[in-house]
Parts: C-alpha cells; sequence; structure tokens
C-alpha cells in the first residue's frame, strides 16, 4: 500500500508533463505542415550549395559520362 501511495503521484505527474509538451508542441506549430517533410524526402534534387565555403574550395563540377 506504501508503494501505491508513490506511484499514482508519479504516475499523473509524468502524465500531466506529456500532457503539457503536447500542448506545447500544438501551440508552437509543430504539426502545422505534416506532408512538406514527405515531399522533401522524395525530391530528387541535391541540397542547396553550402554558401560557408569559398568558391576555390568547392568541389569542381561533375562532367559527366561523356566529358
Amino acid at each position: 500500500m506504501n508503494s501505491l501511495a508513490w506511484l499514482l503521484p508519479a504516475a499523473l505527474t509524468l502524465g500531466l508533463l506529456g500532457l503539457a509538451g503536447f500542448i506545447w508542441s500544438l501551440r508552437s506549430g509543430q504539426f502545422d505542415d505534416l506532408e512538406g517533410s514527405a515531399w522533401r524526402a522524395l525530391e530528387d534534387r541535391d541540397p542547396a550549395p553550402d554558401k560557408a565555403l569559398a568558391p576555390d574550395k568547392a568541389a569542381p563540377p561533375d562532367k559527366g559520362p561523356g566529358a
């Protein structure tokens, strides 16, 4: 019986923390664009080049098999 006095408040506290985190994520817009990430994963484009690299340090362009 003594363990129930500790487990019940602990379970309620963890449940309320989870609910608070879910409500926070809803309000901060975490679930606004559910399909955008899926379509970005399927795109066949290369990611944008890193602008932090200087042009002289960038990799040379690929000339392809015919070059």
